[in-house]
């Protein structure tokens, strides 16, 4: 088993097993986006032309986190949504007693398949049910910034900000 502790990483820079701890990014704005794929297709389009991309980043700013509502949450939906993953659980599980079963067979896949849907149905039904009717509804999340800045090293800013200049006149390719 492997123990990692928190902020160690890959840093480009950073000296092997100590701290990556959280520094603000660096360099002079050479382009902003309102949209990731924005700021994404500007990195890709200097990527294209040989530019030394190692310079640049990418930063979201004035983040946010947004909850996009899915639909309503019903007993139903609960129900069934426990017993579809609790079947895969159980499907696995009914696998390995199988194939580790001196006899095998499909009678200990059908038993794990069985166990794991009730398991599933149960769980889900418990949780809905401490919930109270508080959160009818399902949701995904994700963090997204108001814009995307792209940020690059004083020594090639001048150059990128030439080339994605010339992007966004729609005079390079």
């Amino acid at each position: 088993m492997v123990v990692t502790a928190p902020f160690t990483g890959n840093r480009p820079g950073a000296q092997p097993g100590l701290p990556n701890l959280p520094e603000p990014p660096s360099g002079w704005p050479v382009g902003s986006y309102a949209k990731y794929e924005e700021a994404q297709r500007a990195v890709d389009h200097l990527a294209d032309n040989e530019f030394p991309v190692a310079d640049v980043t990418i930063v979201g700013v004035d983040l946010m986190l947004v909850e996009r509502v899915i639909g309503r949450l019903t007993w139903g939906r609960v129900l069934l949504t426990g017993a579809a993953s609790g079947a895969w659980l159980g499907l696995f599980v009914g696998l390995v007693l199988s194939l580790l079963s001196p006899t095998g067979g499909l009678a200990s896949i059908l038993t794990g398949l069985v166990i794991g849907i009730v398991f599933g149905v149960v769980s889900g039904a418990i949780t809905y049910g401490a919930s109270r009717g508080r959160r009818d509804f399902t949701s995904q999340s994700q963090l997204v910034a108001g814009r995307y800045d792209v940020l690059c090293q004083p020594r090639n800013a001048e150059k990128a900000r030439d080339m994605l200049g010339k992007l966004a006149m729609g005079t390079e390719g």
